[in-house]
């Protein structure tokens, strides 16, 4: 199973548990790690037989501007469920780091991932 990585992709949405955070747009920066088969895409050279990088990245800024939550993890748990069902994604691993949400602190968040990889591959996603 290949992987296909986005990194430091970064989107505004509102998000917040706090009211002063409900009236403003927040940047949350992803890194994105999708599995998906290649090899057809490879030996074709056709887009549409992998994952579009800018489809995926429009996805989820639309995603983003479409919705607001409270927590991070919220976020991160609907969002995944959204790659997963309109991209073909067997496996992913997200991270959604928050910037400047804590003092001191370069960035907090959290790192999910979902699906299942094939047994050949489970050694090396830790």
């Amino acid at each position: 199973m290949d992987r296909i990585l986005i990194e430091a992709l970064s989107v505004d949405t509102v998000i917040g548990v706090y009211d002063w955070e409900r009236s403003i747009q927040q940047s949350l920066s992803l890194d994105l790690v999708l599995a998906t088969d290649i090899r057809s895409a490879a030996a074709t050279d056709d887009l549409r037989l992998t994952l579009d990088y800018a489809a995926i990245c429009q996805r989820i800024q639309q995603f983003a501007d479409a919705h607001q939550f409270a927590l991070v993890e919220t976020f991160a748990e609907r969002l995944a469920e959204c790659l997963r069902t309109e991209f073909p994604i067997t496996w992913l691993r997200l991270t959604v780091r928050k910037p400047g949400a804590v003092a001191n602190v370069v960035s907090v968040g959290l790192e999910i991932t979902r699906g299942n990889l094939p047994e050949a591959t489970q050694e090396i996603s830790a």
